[in-house]
């Protein structure tokens, strides 16, 4: 779907990765509606995109049904329709096995990353499917089909978007929607920053152009273009691309190489 003159809604749209998919959408045409849970990130990121009545802001929290079940009606309100949406907010935990994670933290990675997701999805897809063309994307991670030790929870959290997405596009390749669904592998920003783990450690020496970590502009234009593209699945990075044929290939193997990865820098 060509975002030009669309609709486009986007999650986690104060910062990082979500921040740049606000402002690629904007120079492409689209208007957009950012959804963030930090109400001065999105206030700050009116200032900096100077976009006018082409972006409005909606400060809420993707856990709490009723507010995610309210929202389509707000931008329908405000830009006349929704088009698209892009799911991309999420959530890391630290760097620690399953066993010293709380049932607290676990609860809350997948409130966010999947039930988060869910909701958007349910919420906006009637409305999805009454206009011309309509796109939803779900951002996953390559921690979503790869193992990462010290990061179960949330690949778990991430797996789910996955499974969930591919079975959306099956369900609606007979119709007006496109599903896409997204694995990032390292991109620069703070969700890797706030789990105390530097991401760019995981290259070094001759492997270092193969995990290039992604300045979260560079995946944005990415998403994008697959999304433009309508493609079933985007793999954005060099890593990600890697990590996947060899994961297909060898999983075992590939799940080796990353375990040896995060051993030598956790």
């Amino acid at each position: 779907m060509k975002v030009m003159n669309k609709v486009i809604v986007v999650t986690g749209a104060g910062g990082g990765i979500g921040s740049a998919l606000v402002k690629n959408l904007l120079s492409k045409g689209a208007t957009v509606a950012a959804v963030d849970l930090n109400e001065k990130a999105l206030k700050d990121l009116i200032k900096t995109a100077n976009a006018g009545d082409k972006l409005s802001i909606y400060p809420l929290n993707l856990t709490n049904l009723e507010e995610v079940e309210a929202l389509p009606e707000k931008v329908i309100k405000t830009h006349g329709a929704v088009d698209g949406i892009i799911n991309n907010a999420g959530i890391i935990h630290a760097f620690v096995p399953i066993s010293e994670l709380s049932y607290e933290k676990i609860k809350q990675v997948m409130d966010i990353n999947f039930y988060g997701t869910l909701y958007m999805v349910k919420s906006f897809l009637p409305h999805l499917l009454e206009r011309p063309e309509g796109h939803i994307v779900n951002i996953s991670s390559m921690g979503g089909f790869l193992p990462v030790p010290g990061q179960s929870i949330y690949g778990a959290s991430k797996a789910a978007v996955k499974l969930m997405t591919e079975g959306l596009h099956s369900e609606l390749m007979d119709t007006n929607v496109h599903v896409t669904v997204v694995f990032p592998g390292g991109v620069a920003t703070n969700i890797t920053g706030n789990s105390g783990v530097d991401m760019s450690k995981l290259a070094n020496g001759d492997q270092a152009s193969k995990y290039k970590v992604l300045k979260p502009e560079e995946a944005a234009i990415i998403i994008i273009e697959g999304m433009e593209k309508n493609k079933y699945r985007v793999l954005a990075g060099s890593d990600a691309v890697m990590m996947d044929r060899l994961y297909r290939l060898m999983p075992k193997k590939a799940a080796g190489i990353i375990a040896k990865k995060m051993k030598d820098i956790m």
